[in-house]
């Protein structure tokens, strides 16, 4: 099975998406939920208008594929601001508050070595929250 990339970013007024592998599968949101199911409302228009007009299907998406969802960090952290703290992420990822507000902030980007401690320390936290019955 094929992986394509959704890419995920911030605009003005919500946030938009775009596939990589795919040029022109493109889509908008509020919120994770509705970039997901807009993906995918796309992808499926484009493979029908390819079978209707007979274009060319593009090879990533013949034969079976799985998004994967991408996000920068300063849009992680816009999006999730209200909840996850800064301090919050501080103790998850080991990064100092005030450098977590330049990445949030845009004034600076993280190295490749701390966007894997920020996504390291989510995906942790998210193993054990689905370990968790209540």
């Amino acid at each position: 099975m094929k992986a394509l990339t959704v890419i995920i970013e911030k605009t003005e007024n919500n946030y938009s998406a775009y596939l990589a592998e795919v040029d022109g599968i493109v889509a908008t949101g509020h919120n994770i939920d509705e970039i997901k199911a807009n993906i995918v409302n796309a992808i499926t228009a484009l493979l029908e208008d390819c079978q209707e007009y007979g274009d060319e299907i593009p090879e990533e998406l013949k034969g079976d594929y799985s998004l994967t969802f991408k996000m920068d960090v300063k849009s992680f952290l816009e999006f999730y601001t209200g909840i996850f703290t800064k301090s919050g992420l501080e103790r998850l990822t080991g990064i100092n508050q005030k450098q977590l507000w330049h990445y949030a902030s845009g004034s600076r980007n993280p190295r490749p070595e701390q966007v894997i401690k920020i996504e390291s320390a989510l995906h942790k936290l998210g193993e054990e929250l689905i370990s968790i019955n209540l």
